[in-house]
């Protein structure tokens, strides 16, 4: 798991497992994770920075609306993210801010592969200990 997020196996949908050194670093990986479902991650450039800053109610709504905004930004403005930068994050999940990074799709440089339509809450897991560990399901 040397880029800090594998895929687990499932029926329908993409099981995820990401992995931080801290909640940080743990919440960076579920975002290249998710990019690297619908395109080849590394074909992305970080031309365009958006800064985000989200609020929850704990710790797996937070990492809920993280990855909506990540799959938002590619419905709603043809984003793709490839550069995560969580700067602040409350240990009790209540607020996010950072910046992400991406480049409009273009189906010329990017290969699409899935298509997500959500993340869900179904088999979502956050257990910390020396790491961090994150497990959720995408919706394909």
């Amino acid at each position: 798991m040397s880029k800090g997020y594998e895929y687990l196996e499932h029926t329908a949908d993409v099981y995820i497992k990401a992995v931080g050194k801290s909640l940080k670093e743990a919440f960076e990986n579920a975002g290249k994770a998710t990019t690297a479902v619908m395109t080849d991650i590394e074909k992305v450039e970080p031309i365009k920075s958006i800064t985000v800053e989200i609020e929850a109610e704990n710790l797996e709504e937070l990492l809920y609306q993280w990855l909506e905004e990540i799959i938002f930004r590619f419905d709603a403005d043809g984003l793709l993210i490839s550069k995560f930068e969580v700067r602040e994050i409350a240990e009790d999940g209540s607020i996010l801010k950072g910046i992400i990074k991406g480049e409009e799709f273009d189906p010329e440089k990017h290969t699409q592969q899935l298509g997500v339509k959500a993340v869900t809450y179904h088999m979502m897991e956050i257990n910390r200990n020396e790491k961090v560990i994150l497990k959720f399901v995408l919706d394909v």
